[in-house]
């Protein structure tokens, strides 16, 4: 099965808070589906990733923490097996709450 185009973007994206960023400059001037989707994806786990920390002082803001954990790794997962797949109910309310990431 070929890659799909932005697979390289995708994966980047995943890299830390700085790859989300470098992939959605390089996206921005070749724009590719399958990237977008990815980059909207991880910018959804930044976000729990940034609730669980507001909240490390209480119990809650641990499991947050390791949730958004293992949900990046499922999604990096998906990104390098080539699909658009991801967290249960939240990767579609990603898709449609950041659209300015298009």
């Amino acid at each position: 099965m070929a890659s799909p185009p932005g697979k390289t973007k995708a994966v980047v994206a995943y890299l830390t808070f700085i790859g989300m960023l470098i992939a959605y400059f390089i996206n921005k001037d070749n724009r590719h589906e399958f990237a977008t989707w990815h980059i909207k994806n991880m910018f959804g786990l930044l976000i729990l990733l940034f609730v669980a920390v507001a909240l490390q002082s209480y119990a809650i803001g641990f499991y947050i923490y390791w949730t958004s954990v293992v949900l990046w790794i499922i999604s990096l997962i998906m990104a390098l097996f080539n699909q658009k797949r991801g967290i249960p109910f939240l990767s579609d309310k990603f898709q449609t709450w950041f659209t300015f990431l298009d």
